[in-house]
């Protein structure tokens, strides 16, 4: 009995494209697309995660597949608090009984009403207490980077809809930015492109696909390509043309300045001392983002400083997150202090 009362504290990091749920005790167990699939008319949820991901771009009439988080911002607080529910849900077989401490993930750069909007969604979604977080933070340690010590870290979080540069010393943010342009960006630079260049509308899905096999931040030794269909902007008609790794990295170079540029940005706004320390101990490089290939040599050749991945990027935020759950008491002083005491 006793120890189905500890198993149920759980950290959440709500990201634009992906919800990882760390439960207590018990690791991440939820790691799903942040899509919810509802009818348009009654807006009664349909699907959740990777079933509702797998509809994106392909829904009839009367359903809609929604992201219901934009920019790392809830964009759709229903609809973001159903999917909370159903992952919580996911977790918890016995409804009656689950009534978690929650520590959820935001943006650094979130307002007090965002970060509201992220309590109470966490609220309804059946939380007893709701914490919150900054993502730098979790991801920093998650990445397992000594946070409480007084060097500095710097940690670069690219997700899905916002990069996170912070750059962290004991158990606070030093410095921090957080800018839009983040995966979500990448992929709609690549939709342009081959509209402007190819004529030839892709689906966001696509667009990721490409992302992920061909798209690079910097030459790569062998350079690749590979076949991409969509429809053709003149006939209409479905048509394929091939596109080489070089030439995505053209169409994401906007985007891959601005990030580049974040980091240049943060690291000017660090004081001395801690900028020192980051010459030694090199940028942590977390986040999906973290797996465009050559992004770390991009920003080690553009800052000079050394760049590491962490060792699992994707699920570093949630991993982070999970530490404040399972050693809830020694690492509560990093958690957003609750204005409403």
């Amino acid at each position: 009995m006793a120890n189905s009362l500890i198993g149920r504290d759980m950290a959440v990091d709500l990201g634009t494209a992906n919800t990882l749920v760390y439960v207590r005790g018990k690791g991440v167990l939820v790691d799903e697309p942040s899509v919810v699939a509802m009818n348009s008319q009654t807006h009664e949820i349909l699907a959740v995660g990777h079933e509702a991901k797998r509809m994106i771009g392909r829904t009839p009439d009367g359903i809609t597949a929604i992201r219901p988080l934009k920019d790392g911002v809830i964009a759709d607080l229903d609809a973001t608090e159903e999917m909370l529910r159903h992952f919580i849900q996911q977790v918890h077989k016995r409804r009656y009984f689950a009534k978690p401490r929650m520590i959820i993930c935001v943006p650094s750069g979130v307002t007090a009403v965002e970060q509201r909007a992220v309590k109470e969604a966490g609220y309804q979604a059946g939380g007893r207490r709701v914490y919150i977080i900054e993502e730098p933070m979790a991801a920093a340690i998650g990445a397992g980077l000594p946070v409480h010590k007084h060097t500095g870290n710097m940690v670069v979080d690219v997700g899905g809809g916002t990069t996170e540069v912070a750059v962290i010393s004991l158990g606070g943010l030093v410095t921090t930015l957080s800018v839009r342009t983040a995966g979500d960006e990448l992929d709609q630079a690549i939709v342009a492109w081959m509209k402007k260049e190819h004529s030839l509308m892709l689906g966001e899905r696509t667009a990721e696909e490409i992302k992920m096999t061909l798209g690079s931040a910097f030459p790569l030794p062998q350079e690749r390509q590979a076949e991409v269909r969509g429809r053709d902007m003149v006939s209409g008609l479905p048509r394929t043309v091939t596109v080489s790794s070089p030439e995505i990295r053209k169409a994401l170079e906007e985007q891959l300045h601005a990030i580049v540029d974040a980091v240049r940005t943060t690291l000017d706004q660090t004081p001395p001392e801690l900028a020192g320390d980051i010459m030694d101990r090199g940028i942590v490089l977390t986040g999906g983002g973290a797996l465009l290939l050559g992004l770390d040599e991009r920003i080690r050749h553009e800052t000079g400083m050394p760049v590491h991945i962490a060792r699992d990027p994707l699920t570093s935020v949630a991993l982070g997150a999970g530490k404040c759950v399972e050693e809830f008491e020694a690492l509560q002083q990093v958690l957003v202090s609750d204005h409403r005491r």
